[in-house]
């Protein structure tokens, strides 16, 4: 009987200890990656894209959290503000945003650095924190043979570099 009582003793311990580690309830913190082509994950598979290599990276560092790939191909920052809150939802601790290049491409490049502000601004009304990912963040990185568009191993290598400021941006 004393045998009993102590397991059933350790094992409440063990469960209390399991319960302040992990608050009931708890949900995974929102990440959305909003941008163009590179976001999307051009030319790889889903599980490819830095959105997805970026999850599995905050999981294995021990957070809890979800991104959400937000990626449009061809999209422009005018695209990507009409969407803003379709694309982010209540909720969201944080956006990457990854403006990228289709506004000079498609004439609309004036607007680009106002549609950028606006989308900070509201998204930083709202409370979310907001990663920065300019196309230079992806020089240097292999790219496809389009030279535009990175390689799985492009978007391994800016999933690895964006951790720290995305945990940053989650207050971790």
């Amino acid at each position: 009987m004393q045998r009993r009582k102590v397991w059933i003793a350790t094992a409440w311990l063990g469960l209390s200890i399991a319960i302040v580690g992990y608050p009931a309830g708890a949900a995974a913190a929102t990440v959305v990656a909003l941008g163009a082509s590179n976001t999307f994950g051009k030319g790889v598979a889903r599980n490819q894209s830095y959105p997805a290599q970026l999850e599995a990276l905050l999981r294995a560092r021990g957070l809890s959290a979800r991104v959400i790939n937000a990626g449009i191909n061809g999209d422009t920052t005018a695209g990507m503000l009409a969407r803003l809150d379709r694309a982010v939802p209540k909720g969201t601790a944080a956006v990457i945003l990854q403006p990228g290049g289709n506004d000079r491409r498609k004439g609309s490049g004036a607007d680009r650095a106002g549609n950028i502000a606006e989308i900070e601004k509201r998204l930083r009304a709202r409370g979310i924190g907001v990663v920065m990912l300019e196309n230079s963040a992806l020089r240097g990185l292999p790219h496809q043979a389009d030279g535009q568009h990175l390689t799985p191993e492009g978007y391994r290598m800016l999933a690895e570099s964006l951790v720290s400021q995305v945990a940053g941006a989650l207050g971790r």
